[in-house]
């Protein structure tokens, strides 16, 4: 069995984004030389999430109307989190929502997904770097 790891790195200019980094997933499988396995894709932030959709810009907005109804930004003092000097309470439950990581299989070199579905990096306190982690195991 083979092992293969890579870190992707986002810097989101907006709070909230959604990224669709389908590509640069299909682009580690390629580099991995796996055929037949699992890829493993996560947030290494607890602000920011990975998950599995739609590529549709109408569900993203859904997405952003959503979350920011569940958990809004404002008022930040609403938050016994933001105590610390922190703006940021509501990205942490909207990450919690979305989820951290998304887990594909790998069937004939290939993402096996269904026919809609794309990989996404979902931020929600951006304005700085973050990296998301792709590991893929197989042979």
């Amino acid at each position: 069995m083979k092992s293969f790891r890579k870190e992707l790195y986002f810097d989101i200019p907006e709070r909230v984004g959604f990224v669709n980094i389908t590509p640069k997933v299909d682009e580690c499988l390629r580099e991995s030389g796996i055929s037949e396995g699992l890829v493993l894709v996560n947030s290494m932030h607890i602000t920011s999430s990975v998950f599995i959709n739609d590529d549709e810009r109408g569900l993203h907005n859904d997405f952003r109307v959503w979350l920011e109804k569940l958990a809004p930004h404002e008022p930040v003092s609403g938050y016994r989190h933001n105590d610390t000097g922190e703006d940021n309470a509501d990205a942490h439950l909207k990450r919690t929502v979305m989820g951290r990581e998304v887990l594909v299989a790998v069937t004939g070199g290939r993402l096996d997904f269904g026919t809609w579905e794309r990989i996404f990096y979902g931020e929600f306190d951006g304005r700085r770097r973050k990296r998301v982690l792709v590991k893929i195991i197989g042979e």
